[in-house]
């Protein structure tokens, strides 16, 4: 049976570890320094910070300091950090992983510093390790909870994926498999950008009562059309676009999460750069903020309009009121 080892301890991480454990495979959960706060809680009461379950038995949870006894032995390795800290995980766990079979990246985004897929970024620092990706629509405490869920596992060949998935494929984890690697991680990238404009329209109808419904469907279909034309255009496959890693995943990061809560404080009137430390500071993550540098900058080498994107853009960074969303319905 193979041994899985999560090598950081956020939300994702945690629930992935979660569901593992459940799925009756051996399971560590490694806590760096950056998750001590979840640590010292898991460790008080087995339960992290931001999701609703306790910690299964089976999950063996480790410190810091424990990072050798949490990667004995490990099978499938789980790299757990965001986009930003995917390159310094891969650094610390290196030669603790060299054994490995793969090494699976739940990652959403590219390296803020080089635009960097988590693929290209794994490939480059664990040689050797065959790297899959995951996408689809999964919010961590829905994972947590043993909700179901549905997920897009990618690899270089759909048998590698199909290795690595298939242990933690059940009722309430059902997978899909796929090669198209750099389709499911820019679906998986542009769906927080999607999610932060919607959650633009929560925000500016929040004081009056206005839902905006039609809207929101308008600015969702405009959405999935330039995720499938950037997709395309960079190498990657419509059906995913418009499968599970895209639409499916713009969906739910739409009705929920951290990237569509950003958007809903910016449309309130709060200020972005002030909006992103307040949440960064009580551990939320907005990969979508980085996102929509990334996608105006893609969009601009491949010579392509995306005018909701670019947007959102406006309103994140060139001052623009999020009233201009509403702008480009069609």
């Amino acid at each position: 049976m193979a041994r899985v080892t999560v090598f950081g301890a956020g939300a994702m991480g945690t629930a992935f570890a979660m569901h593992s454990a459940r799925a009756g495979l051996p399971t560590s959960l490694w806590a760096n320094e950056h998750d001590l706060a979840a640590y010292a809680a898991m460790r008080e009461e087995r339960k992290h910070p931001l999701l609703p379950e306790h910690l299964p038995d089976g999950v063996e949870l480790r410190g810091p300091n424990e990072l050798e006894a949490a990667a004995r032995d490990v099978a499938i390795a789980v790299l757990a950090a965001n986009s930003a800290g995917a390159r310094s995980l891969a650094s610390m766990v290196r030669e603790h992983v060299a054994g490995a079979r793969v090494a699976v990246s739940v990652a959403k985004g590219l390296e803020p510093t080089t635009g960097k897929r988590m693929s290209q970024v794994y490939g480059e620092e664990l040689s050797g390790v065959d790297v899959v990706v995951v996408g689809g629509p999964c919010l961590a405490r829905e994972l947590a909870e043993g909700l179901p869920t549905a997920a897009v596992w990618a690899a270089s060949m759909v048998s590698v994926a199909e290795d690595a998935g298939k242990p933690f494929d059940d009722r309430r984890y059902q997978l899909s498999f796929s090669d198209d690697v750099v389709g499911v991680e820019l679906c998986s990238m542009m769906k927080n950008v999607a999610a932060i404009g919607l959650g633009l329209l929560d925000g500016l109808g929040k004081s009056t009562g206005i839902g905006y419904q039609n809207a929101k469907a308008a600015l969702f279909t405009r959405a999935a059309h330039e995720i499938v034309t950037l997709v395309t255009e960079l190498g990657g496959r419509s059906e995913t676009a418009m499968g599970l890693a895209g639409i499916g995943d713009q969906l739910v990061t739409s009705l929920g999460g951290r990237n569509r809560l950003y958007g809903e404080l910016v449309g309130t009137g709060d200020p972005p750069d002030d909006t992103l430390r307040e949440l960064e500071a009580g551990g939320l993550t907005v990969e979508g903020v980085e996102s929509t540098r990334h996608v105006r900058r893609l969009a601009s080498e491949c010579g392509v309009q995306l005018p909701y994107h670019d947007a959102i853009h406006r309103v994140l960074f060139d001052g623009a009121r999020p009233l201009e969303v509403l702008e480009v319905l069609r």
